[in-house]
């Protein structure tokens, strides 16, 4: 299954253009389905295909994975025979007419606008690494951009100017956002002040850096939002992700258009976009319950 599962992801790579961590999370809920095939001597391509998925599908239940884990695994799964189907490498699909397991919708985490501010203003400005972090901040709460496609912005991307910032989002998707006053400010601040220290008399060409001058990672930025959600004492859990759903979820509430959200955001579907509109539902029913004299 090694070749077929190669074969798959390079397609995904080359032909549909997907993001790298994006064909890395296909590869690894395949490698899980072919590891418990080898393990338990199943012959995912062969006649006994739909039994050894079945039975995986099992597996995961009793290892108590969650319903949307099984459904992304079962995705990828469908993903691939269906490339195979269409390669003329099988015959007969064994995913056909298997059903993901339903998922209760989850609702994604968010700031108030006040626990934004709060969190917003732990970084120090006086050294180099705070006024870059707070620019990062910053930017990520003006636009709702993925974290990926903040750690990846080049200088050229940035056209303070005219306040306005190019990212390239899932699947190489270009796409050009406002950036806001705020954000602008510090930016500016960063360029000026921070970003040549953390060069250190290197040359590069992206935005943000770490301390020995190379581009910051993913893992890192993770770090930095971690050290200030403690540092702000905010009794909710703060992902790199929670800015995106905040900046989404206060720009619905303040009486943003859901296909203007969507643009921004970045999203493909506009279903995706909807989530937050339940979530906004849900808080206007909460200050009607403890606004009004009759809720």
């Amino acid at each position: 299954m090694d070749r077929e599962i190669k074969d798959f992801l390079n397609f995904l790579a080359i032909e549909r253009g997907l993001a790298r961590n994006t064909v890395i999370s296909y590869k690894s809920d395949l490698n899980f389905f072919k590891s418990f095939c080898l393990q338990k001597s199943y012959s995912p391509l062969g006649a006994g295909g739909r039994t050894a998925i079945a039975a995986y599908l099992l597996q995961l239940k009793k290892e108590g994975r969650s319903p949307a884990t099984i459904s992304r695994r079962l995705a990828a799964l469908k993903s691939l025979y269906g490339f195979l189907i269409n390669e003329g490498r099988i015959e007969i699909d064994p995913t056909e007419n298997l059903e993901s397991p339903k998922k209760a919708q989850k609702l994604p985490r968010v700031l108030t606008t006040g626990e934004v501010d709060t969190l917003l203003a732990q970084p120090r400005i006086s050294t180099p690494a705070g006024l870059r972090d707070k620019a990062m901040l910053e930017l990520l709460y003006a636009t709702g951009m993925r974290v990926t496609e903040l750690v990846t912005l080049e200088k050229g991307d940035l056209n303070l100017e005219e306040g306005y910032i190019r990212c390239l989002g899932k699947g190489s998707k270009e796409r050009i956002m406002p950036i806001g006053e705020v954000a602008v400010h510090y930016l500016e601040a960063y360029m000026l002040k921070a970003r040549a220290k953390l060069m250190g008399g290197k040359n590069s060409k992206h935005l943000f850096l770490n301390r020995l001058g190379r581009r910051l990672t993913r893992q890192g930025f993770w770090k930095i939002i971690k050290k200030y959600s403690i540092r702000s004492r905010i009794n909710k859990e703060i992902t790199p992700h929670t800015l995106r759903h905040s900046f989404a979820t206060h720009l619905l509430e303040n009486g943003a258009d859901l296909r203007s959200v969507q643009e921004l955001l970045g999203h493909a579907d506009i279903s995706t976009t909807q989530i937050y509109t339940h979530l906004t539902g849900k808080r206007l029913k909460e200050v009607h319950r403890k606004s009004h004299p009759r809720a």
